[in-house]
């Protein structure tokens, strides 16, 4: 059965290498990217060498959350059905650290964006193997609200931790509302040999196909279906526990609550 699969930040990195392995075996697939020109180019790239056409794309800078409404729209209006949706593009460094809103951008990247871009596609995230799979990581680290509403400034590996655990507390809360669809965060793998893991830290531990094959496996594997709300932890190789904080209602509450605030603003 061919899926339909969107990818944000599938430009480059495990995104991309997903997207390819995904169009390979014959699925129809959507990339994103914030560059238009670099958008087509993979898209183009990704059809000639898996000689499958169904690939399209979508542009839009999700560190602004205006954008991130006007790419849902543009989703909405192009594609009816999504079986699959991978909530993949992050940010580590950046030459601003904040949004034009005064939001650190990690936040609004990795956990912000990825939270109102999935309400708004909820409505076409559907069938009998529904997916939407939360890019975590090793990194997790206690949520400063305070930090989320741009309130609080800290360091960039602060952030980022904080960043990605709201995006796994989130994808707990999600599974328990959305039954029908099977919803997993995923930790690709710690220092992949990756443009974002260069500019971080520099070096690397593991190639970066080991996150790209793990996004693939989580998309079309039938054993995955089994485990909505729960933390696949790639360094492990198994699902294990995330960060405490992620099974804590009356945390997960207060942070569904400012999320929406934030969103509404």
């Amino acid at each position: 059965m061919k899926k339909t699969i969107l990818i944000t930040g599938s430009t480059d990195g495990i995104g991309k290498l997903a997207a390819l392995k995904l169009a390979k075996d014959g699925h129809s697939v959507f990339i994103h990217g914030r560059n238009p020109s670099k958008v087509k180019s993979v898209i183009e790239a990704i059809q000639k060498e898996s000689h499958n056409q169904n690939v399209g794309g979508f542009v839009a800078d999700l560190s602004e959350l205006d954008q991130v409404e006007q790419l849902a729209t543009d989703i909405l209006q192009k594609v009816h059905h999504l079986d699959v949706l991978i909530n993949n593009a992050g940010v580590y460094k950046s030459p601003e650290p904040t949004n034009s809103q005064g939001l650190d951008l990690r936040f609004v990247v990795n956990y912000l964006a990825p939270y109102l871009l999935t309400e708004k596609l909820i409505p076409i995230i559907k069938g009998d193997d529904a997916r939407i799979i939360n890019l975590s990581s090793a990194a997790q680290s206690p949520v400063s609200l305070l930090a989320l509403e741009g309130k609080e400034t800290l360091s960039e590996n602060t952030t980022y931790a904080q960043s990605k655990l709201a995006l796994t507390m989130w994808s707990f809360d999600l599974s328990g509302k959305r039954n029908e669809i099977t919803v997993i965060a995923v930790n690709p793998g710690s220092l992949l040999n990756t443009r974002m893991v260069k500019e971080a830290y520099g070096k690397h531990w593991s190639p970066a196909d080991k996150g790209g094959n793990i996004l693939y496996d989580l998309t079309i594997k039938d054993e995955h279906k089994q485990h909505s709300g729960e933390y696949f932890d790639n360094d492990a190789g198994h699902y294990g526990r995330a960060h405490s904080d992620a099974y804590d209602s009356v945390k997960m509450e207060a942070l569904t609550v400012l999320t929406k605030t934030i969103i509404a603003s």
